[in-house]
């Protein structure tokens, strides 16, 4: 039962530097996405593999959850919290790493997923439509999500009309409403890829930084194998990145 002390701490999952990362106890229990790329009517899923060596069922899938809708290509998936959250310049201790934020870089939908109060039993709790991401960011192809400081973080390598360029845009961490794009002038950039959060830079009102690289647009993407994999308290998220960065 938490007290008020605990009650009043942050996320246990929240670390003030790296090296606290890494010394944590390893995880047991990962998320890994299933891509139908058969487009026989079925829906992608969200499988739960056993990471922890002392158990019977190390290595194997423990838990199966089906998307809702056809064709949606789930993509590179992360949290709705994270160690961010502990940034002095926006902190958020009270925020909890608890939700999925699975993109369908095919569909343009987004999938909010709720792992309490037991992470092997996870629960579809919203699902963002494309007609509400493409009218409040006027991006479509939802790819990669991160979550920071002040909000979650999603990057789109579509525009509108599903062609370039793309961006990156804003969702609010606590009620997952879309905010609108963050960047105020994408300059000469056209085509888009991943993003990797840099941090802080406390320079005028310039907090976060992101290095973007530029791969592809929409006519790039393609299915294939399981693309994500997140850990009970911390998101992994591969992919690979070519051309140029910004």
């Amino acid at each position: 039962m938490a007290t008020l002390r605990t009650g009043l701490l942050p996320d246990p999952t929240f670390y003030p530097s790296p090296k606290m990362a890494m010394q944590a106890a390893p995880e047991k229990l990962a998320f890994v996405s299933l891509l139908n790329p058969s487009q026989n009517g079925s829906s992608d899923a969200l499988a739960l593999v056993d990471v922890d060596p002392q158990s019977p069922k190390y290595g194997q899938i423990v838990g199966e959850m089906n998307m809702p809708f056809a064709g949606d290509e789930l993509h590179h998936f992360g949290w709705n919290a994270c160690s961010s959250c502990l940034c002095p310049y926006s902190p958020h201790p009270h925020m909890e790493r608890r939700y999925l934020v699975i993109p369908g870089l095919r569909s343009s939908r987004i999938h909010i997923i709720d792992i309490k109060p037991d992470p092997r039993n996870p629960r579809l709790v919203k699902v963002i439509e494309p007609e509400t991401v493409l009218q409040r960011t006027g991006y479509s192809r939802p790819h990669t999500s991160h979550c920071g400081p002040d909000g979650i973080y999603i990057n789109a390598i579509g525009s509108a009309n599903g062609d370039g360029p793309g961006g990156i845009f804003v969702m609010d961490p606590e009620t997952f409403e879309i905010k609108g794009r963050w960047e105020e002038d994408r300059g000469p950039q056209f085509l888009a890829y991943d993003f990797l959060d840099i941090g802080l830079v406390p320079r005028r009102h310039e907090w976060q930084r992101f290095v973007e690289s530029t791969e592809s647009d929409r006519h790039s993407s393609r299915a294939g194998g399981p693309r994500s994999i997140a850990t009970a308290s911390q998101g992994i998220q591969s992919g690979a990145a070519s051309g140029h960065r910004h």
